[in-house]
């Protein structure tokens, strides 16, 4: 994205499925917000392929990272949840990425599996990683071209110096990184020598895309408030977008800095970090005391994962209680495995902020904590996988009118979602 931004290309960024932290070097990358693209949080294929249209038309090339292999998504279907999946769905070239480190012409073998795995798909090339040397590259590129009808591409050379560090929910945000927009130029400048873009380039289609923005129900006496910080950032610029839609103004609060609460009808504490931040959190009584008097006053209020984390009792690190909102009753404290990680639906078993007793709602769940409550739960989740349900439990709880959950929500999940939630808002203010 680096490199075609330095040729002066408009880029629009996007990730295939829900990470958050890939959209955030995309949209400090190319300066255009990312947008994920994620056929079970999205199941409708007209209002994915809207999403995809709506930031595509202003740009002159979409670049869309995929997720694990090309063929991994839920399940043993190759093609849902795939980034194969949303290639064949969006009629988008596939530009293959294959680690040569320590192979030659084992790599031509690669190669032409996942060519011959789907015909139907257009895998238009390859790059190479992790390349030792030039000679070493030109043995991988003449197996790849003698034994498949794939063109390579070129390279990228092994460097530890330009690797990004990770932690347990995948990279570092950028946002932490103090050197990472260098360490990403010196990439775009490396591949730069070693990437013939502009063959690449001649591969793909010259199309303009066509987009329709829909009309939605207005709500512009609402105003929206959501937590912003180091703590909490992960947020799906598409919903954001489609309260700004909707005719809603929306405004940022920092939990870690800020002394209250702005005021606002609904409160939106998404995902994030708060653990990396307990103390700063904890240490700001202020802001605490002014989300529970929200809170107790009725105020609207929704927390995803991380914002759920925030409003329990205390977080736990290290033999030590950091105190956190108190709105639910429970502790939360890391985990050294992924807990619950994955796709799953969550079945209301009473009226919440969400939707009304028996609405059944999609999300994901990612998260190295546990949240230990005796509060009452309002959700029955499950996780299904090739059609058969392979795991079952409970979680999410409202109060008055606030709702948590380790559940991460993409409101164009359906078209009554957003409506639904900004009119019980409204309705009971």
């Amino acid at each position: 994205m680096t490199l075609l931004q330095n040729r002066g290309y408009r880029i629009q960024p996007y990730k295939v499925g829900p990470d958050y932290v890939d959209t955030e070097y995309h949209t400090r990358i190319t300066g255009n917000p990312s947008r994920n693209l994620d056929m079970f949080l999205v199941q409708d294929n007209k209002r994915m392929e809207a999403l995809f249209e709506k930031e595509a038309r202003n740009a002159d090339i979409c670049v869309i990272e995929g997720v694990m292999g090309l063929f991994d998504g839920l399940g043993v279907d190759k093609d849902f949840c795939s980034s194969a999946g949303v290639a064949k769905q969006l009629d988008c070239s596939v530009l293959l990425v294959v680690n040569g480190q320590s192979a030659s012409t084992s790599v031509a073998a690669m190669v032409k599996g996942f060519v011959d795995f789907d015909p139907r798909l257009n895998i238009c090339g390859v790059i190479i990683n992790k390349i030792a040397s030039e000679t070493h590259y030109q043995l991988i590129k003449k197996a790849v071209e003698l034994y498949t009808d794939v063109p390579v591409f070129g390279y990228l050379k092994r460097e530890k110096r330009v690797e990004l560090p990770s932690r347990q929910l995948g990279l570092v945000p950028d946002r932490e990184i103090n050197d990472v927009t260098e360490k990403i130029q010196q990439v775009a400048e490396s591949l730069d020598h070693t990437l013939d873009i502009d063959q690449l380039l001649d591969q793909l289609p010259n199309e303009q895309v066509r987009y329709t923005p829909p009309h939605y129900p207005q709500f512009p006496d609402i105003k929206v408030a959501y937590a912003l910080d180091e703590a909490f950032h992960f947020y799906y610029q598409d919903n954001l977008d489609l309260l700004r839609a909707y005719g809603v103004e929306l405004l940022t609060f920092s939990p870690m800095k800020d002394n209250c609460l702005p005021e606002a009808d609904l409160y939106y504490f998404g995902g994030g970090y708060p653990e990396e931040f307990a103390l700063e959190l904890s240490a700001n009584q202020s802001m605490r005391s002014s989300i529970k008097e929200k809170h107790e006053q009725g105020a609207f209020m929704l927390a995803e994962c991380g914002g759920l984390m925030y409003l329990g009792s205390a977080f736990h690190n290290d033999d030590m209680d950091y105190p956190m909102i108190g709105i639910f009753e429970g502790v939360s404290k890391m985990t050294s495995g992924l807990r619950k990680f994955g796709y799953c639906y969550g079945n209301l078993t009473q009226e919440t902020l969400i939707g009304k007793k028996g609405t059944t709602v999609v999300g994901h769940e990612f998260h190295h904590s546990i949240f230990h409550s005796n509060e009452p739960t309002v959700l029955e989740m499950l996780k299904k996988r090739d059609g058969e349900v392979v795991k079952r439990w409970t979680g999410g709880y409202q109060k008055k009118n606030t709702f948590g959950s380790y559940l991460h929500l993409h409101f164009y999940q359906s078209e009554a979602f957003l409506q639904n939630l900004l009119e019980k808002v409204r309705n009971g203010r």
